[in-house]
């Protein structure tokens, strides 16, 4: 397994499931060059209990996380679109997924399926073959990867890489929203003092 670390971003990019968890980790080079190095289906039988898959599912992304040490998570936000106990098993497993990565103070991002697919394809309602095709062409794979949940991984890794900058800018400005609310509610409340205080 891949465990040094490269000059780029390192994005671990999963899609969470209970059934199927796909797994994977890229690296940003320049522009929006992007390098696979590795990625797996972490699969728990549906007839175990619920907090045995969760375990299997933490137990395998913690390994991941400490093998190839991310600088960031890329989840798929749980879709509304799914059927109840499918949505519900993909936000626990979701949940377990990120709580993992805040132990070790890395990053969260959620991205949505539109998103995902508009950021690889082009077209936010591509179907999962079309996100499988690019994924195997952006990354120059030489075989596509399966199951889908496997180039679904690769696709949210893929998404988080170039879309990094735009979210960055995003969290930037509205930070400097947030200082100059902060500044004009001081100087309200100084002129308010000063007004009270003649």
């Amino acid at each position: 397994m891949f465990s040094s670390k490269g000059p780029g971003v390192r994005v671990m990019g999963v899609d969470p499931g209970l059934t199927r968890c796909g797994l994977s980790v890229i690296e940003s080079g320049r522009g929006r060059q992007v390098i696979a190095l590795d990625v797996d289906v972490v699969r728990t039988p549906a007839d175990h209990p619920l907090a045995h898959r969760l375990l299997a599912i933490s137990d395998a992304v913690e390994h991941w996380l400490d093998t190839h040490v991310p600088d960031v998570l890329a989840i798929e936000r749980v879709f509304s679109n799914q059927n109840a106990n499918t949505a519900m098993g993909t936000a626990q497993a979701g949940g377990v997924i990120a709580l993992a990565a805040a132990r070790r103070d890395i990053d969260v991002h959620f991205h949505t399926p539109s998103e995902v697919k508009a950021a690889v394809t082009g077209n936010g309602r591509a179907d999962k073959a079309q996100v499988t095709e690019m994924v195997t062409r952006i990354l120059a794979l030489q075989q596509k990867p399966t199951p889908a949940d496997a180039a679904d991984a690769l696709a949210l890794a893929i998404c988080h890489c170039w879309r990094a900058p735009m979210i960055a800018r995003m969290a930037e400005a509205e930070a400097m929203a947030a200082e100059q609310r902060r500044r004009y509610r001081a100087t309200l409340k100084a002129a308010r003092t000063a007004r009270s205080a003649t």
